[in-house]
C-alpha cells in the first residue's frame, strides 16, 4: 500500500529508489549548514576568529552576505545554462566537490585568522548555495504535479535528518575532546572535517542513481550568450508569472527572517542565553528533529490544504518564535522557541519550495528555481546584515535585533495574502503550452 503511494506520487517513469537518491542529497548537504552557519563555527567565528569585537556578528554576516551575492549574480545564468544544456547533474558534482574542498579548508583556521576565515566561508557557502538550486530543480522532474509538496517534505525531512547525523557525530568528538581537556580551537576544526565527509560520502547515491531526463536545446549556440538570452526573456516576460513573482517576492522577507535564525541561532544562543558549544549542538540536534517532523507532516497536508494556508500557518508561527525568544530570560522559554523554529523552519522550507515548481513552467525548472535561488540568497543578505548592524550600532544588543528579524515575517505575510496558486499555475501551463 505504502509502494502503490509512493509511485502515485511520482512523474511516470521515477523509480522510488530514484526519489531516495534525490532526497539523500538533501541528507548529505545539511550537515554543512547545520555546523558551519547554524550550531559551532558561526559561534566560534563571532568569540575566537574575530576575538568577540563589537563588529565580530557583523563580520560573520558580512562575510556570509557576499557569498550570497556571488550566486545571486550566478544563480540565474547557471540555472539557464543548466536546462539549456540539460547540465544540473554535471554541474551539481562540480558544486559538490567545491563546498566539501572548502569546508575542509576551514579546519586550519584558528584564533585571529580572520582573512582565511572570510575567505573560506565565501567560498564554501557559494558552491554550497548553487548546488542547492540545482538539486531543487531535479524536483518537478520526478514528482507529479500535485505532489510536489509532498514529495518536497520527503526531502527535507531527511535533510533535517542528515543535520542530525553530522551534528551528532560532532557532538560525539566534542563531548570526547572536551573530556580530555580540549579548547574549542582545538576541536572545531575537527568538526569542520567530520562535516565535509560526511557530504562526500552520502552525496554519491544522488550521483550513482538519479537521471538527468532534460534535453539539451538544439542549436543553443554560444553558452553565454544562450544563457542570458533565456534569463532576458524570462524577466522580460515576468508579467505572464505574476503569482510567482509576488511570490518570489514575499519569499524574499520571510526568508530574511529563516535565514537569520539559520545563521545567528548559535551566535544567539551563546551570547544571550550563555550556552556553551556542547549546549548549542545539543540545542540544534533536537531543532532537527523537531523541523524534520515538521517538514513531514506539513509535507503530506499541505497539498490538501493548499500551499499559501500551509505556509501562512507556518509564518505566523515564526512571529510566535521571535516574540518567544525576545522575551526569554532563561532556558526553559528559549526552548520552546526553538522547538517551535524547527517545526516552523520544516514546514516553510517545503511549502516555499514546492511552491516555487508549482508555479514554474515545467521546461524551465532549472532556470526558475535558479530565481527561486536568487531571492533566498537577496533574503540571506539581508535578514543577517540586518541583524549584525543592529548588534552592532547597539553595541551587542542581540534581543532588540531578533525583534527587528520578526519584522521580515510580518511582511512576507501580508504579501502572501495576495497570492493566487490557481492562477498562477495556470499562467504555467499556458506558457508551456
Amino acid at each position: 500500500m505504502a509502494e502503490h503511494a509512493i509511485s502515485r506520487s511520482l512523474a511516470p517513469g521515477v523509480r522510488p529508489r530514484e526519489v531516495w537518491a534525490w532526497a539523500m542529497y538533501d541528507f548529505a548537504n545539511s550537515g554543512y549548514t547545520t555546523v558551519v552557519i547554524t550550531a559551532v563555527f558561526n559561534a566560534y567565528f563571532v568569540a575566537a576568529v574575530a576575538g568577540g569585537a563589537p563588529w565580530a556578528t557583523f563580520a560573520w554576516t558580512a562575510a556570509l552576505a557576499v557569498s550570497y551575492a556571488l550566486i545571486v549574480l550566478t544563480a540565474p545564468v547557471i540555472g539557464a545554462y543548466a536546462d539549456t544544456h540539460a547540465a544540473k547533474k554535471r554541474l551539481l558534482v562540480f558544486t559538490t566537490m567545491g563546498c566539501v574542498v572548502f569546508t575542509a579548508g576551514l579546519a586550519a583556521v584558528g584564533r585571529g585568522d580572520l582573512g582565511l576565515g572570510v575567505a573560506l566561508v565565501i567560498l564554501s557557502n557559494f558552491f554550497f548555495g548553487t548546488g542547492e538550486n540545482l538539486i531543487a530543480a531535479f524536483l518537478p522532474e520526478i514528482a507529479q504535479g500535485e505532489a510536489l509538496g509532498r514529495v518536497s517534505g520527503w526531502g527535507w525531512s531527511l535533510g533535517y535528518f542528515g543535520g542530525i547525523v553530522t551534528l551528532g557525530a560532532c557532538l560525539a568528538y566534542v563531548t570526547h575532546a572536551q573530556a580530555q581537556g580540549a579548547t574549542a580551537a582545538e576541536f572545531v576544526p575537527v568538526t569542520m572535517l567530520i562535516t565535509a565527509g560526511v557530504f562526500l560520502l552520502a552525496s554519491l547515491p544522488t550521483f550513482l542513481f538519479l537521471r538527468e531526463r532534460a534535453v539539451p536545446v538544439a542549436g543553443a549556440g554560444d553558452i553565454l550568450k544562450s544563457a542570458f538570452a533565456r534569463v532576458a526573456g524570462t524577466l522580460g516576460h515576468a508579467r505572464r508569472y505574476a503569482d510567482l513573482w509576488r511570490f518570489l517576492t514575499c519569499l524574499v522577507f520571510y526568508q530574511a527572517g529563516i535565514q537569520t535564525v539559520i545563521a545567528l541561532a548559535a551566535v544567539y544562543a551563546q551570547e544571550v542565553m550563555g550556552f556553551t558549544t556542547r549546549d548549542t549542538i545539543v540545542l540544534i540536534l533536537v531543532v532537527n528533529l523537531t523541523a524534520a517532523a515538521g517538514a513531514f507532516v506539513f509535507g503530506q497536508v499541505q497539498d490538501r490544504l493548499g500551499h499559501v494556508r500551509t505556509l501562512a500557518v507556518t509564518l505566523i508561527g515564526w512571529i510566535l518564535t521571535v516574540l518567544l525568544a525576545w522575551a526569554a530570560e532563561g532556558p526553559a522559554l528559549f526552548w520552546v522557541a526553538a522547538n517551535l523554529v524547527g517545526v516552523c523552519l520544516g514546514s516553510s522550507q517545503s511549502a516555499g519550495r514546492a511552491l516555487v515548481g508549482y508555479l514554474s513552467p515545467p521546461a524551465r525548472t532549472a532556470e526558475f528555481f535558479g530565481l527561486w535561488g536568487l531571492a533566498v540568497k537577496l533574503s540571506s543578505i539581508l535578514g543577517p546584515l540586518t541583524y549584525g548592524a543592529v548588534t552592532w550600532a547597539t553595541q551587542g544588543n542581540h534581543r532588540l535585533a531578533i525583534l527587528a528579524t520578526g519584522l521580515f515575517f510580518v511582511i512576507g505575510l501580508a504579501i502572501l495574502a495576495g497570492l493566487d496558486t490557481a492562477r498562477g499555475r495556470t499562467a504555467a501551463l499556458k506558457a508551456e503550452g
